[in-house]
């Protein structure tokens, strides 16, 4: 049975009942980690990214400082839901976080092979990125279906991931097939 405890039974205690300031300690510990894996997945895109801009991209390819507002968000958006996910204490949360850390690991991986690897092993790194994505996109679908159970809030912030995710995908294929 699929339990969405945001609002709690009556007698129930709700899910807010972790002292205050431990949830808001607990809110800035995720948006931390998830800048802080945003900050460093950006390493390897300033270092090496001088290929990317010259490289053939996808006509649909949207300027750059746009990636790097969007994934501000979306990191910030996944932190929220794995907040959520956490502070619903009467359900099981053990996969739905675990996918979360999947996720952050992910975004490390896949700028370091996408740009960091290109330098070395040319278009090579570019398919292997892609297949680093494309787990990329199964786990983000994994995390959705393990959040919207706990948090209905928490699998619609996800959303937007996942979208981005298959959009990027695609600009990844497209530089694997054209570099």
């Amino acid at each position: 049975m699929l339990l969405n405890v945001e609002h709690s039974a009556p007698g129930t205690p709700a899910p807010g009942t972790r002292p205050r300031r431990r949830q808001i300690a607990a809110l800035l510990g995720f948006l931390a980690a998830s800048w802080t894996v945003s900050a460093l997945g950006s390493l390897p895109i300033r270092m090496n990214g001088a290929w990317y801009a010259a490289a053939e991209k996808a006509p649909w390819t949207p300027p750059g400082w746009m990636f790097g507002s969007v994934w501000l968000v979306l990191y910030a958006a996944m932190a929220v839901a794995a907040w959520l996910v956490w502070r619903q204490q009467h359900s099981p949360r053990r996969e739905a976080l675990k996918a979360y850390g999947g996720l952050l690991l992910l975004n490390l991986s896949w700028p370091l092979v996408f740009f960091g690897m290109y330098p070395m092993m040319g278009t090579a790194a570019l398919w292997l990125a892609l297949l680093v994505i494309a787990v990329h996109c199964v786990i983000a679908t994994f995390a959705v279906l393990h959040f919207g159970p706990i948090s209905t809030t928490a699998g619609v912030l996800m959303l937007p991931y996942v979208s981005w995710l298959v959009f990027s995908a695609s600009l990844n294929l497209y530089a694997a097939l054209n570099n």
